[in-house]
């Protein structure tokens, strides 16, 4: 069973920059698709960016040129690099993988929060 495991979220101020980091165990984790959501209070939640085994990225157009993803198969991990933070990006921030040969995330981490003040 897949296990995945969020770091890395705090408090800062706007304009600051956090890391995201998401260890993942159990499974063959180069094969997958990996992808970054988040969920603010009262909003649903929403897919942030993603990235293939290739290193092909994704971005929601709320943090392109803003965020970065990455992922280091050596070491089962993947990252978030936040930049220019704005209190809008704060939420609970969740990774996710799926198969390459699936549309839907079917393991999920334990969500870390990310909080940014004006």
């Amino acid at each position: 069973q897949v296990q995945l495991v969020e770091s890395g979220g705090g408090l800062v101020q706007a304009g600051g920059s956090l890391r995201l980091s998401c260890a993942a165990s159990g499974r063959t984790f180069s094969s997958t698709v990996m992808g970054w959501f988040r969920q603010a209070p009262g909003k649903e939640r929403e897919l942030v960016a993603t990235i293939s085994p290739s290193d092909r990225t994704s971005y929601a157009d709320s943090v392109k040129g803003r965020f970065t993803i990455s992922r280091d198969n050596a070491k089962n991990t993947m990252y978030l690099q936040m930049n220019g933070l704005k209190p809008e990006d704060t939420a609970v921030y969740y990774c996710a993988l799926r198969s390459i040969f699936s549309q839907t995330f079917e393991s999920w981490g334990q969500g870390t929060q990310v909080t940014v003040s004006s």
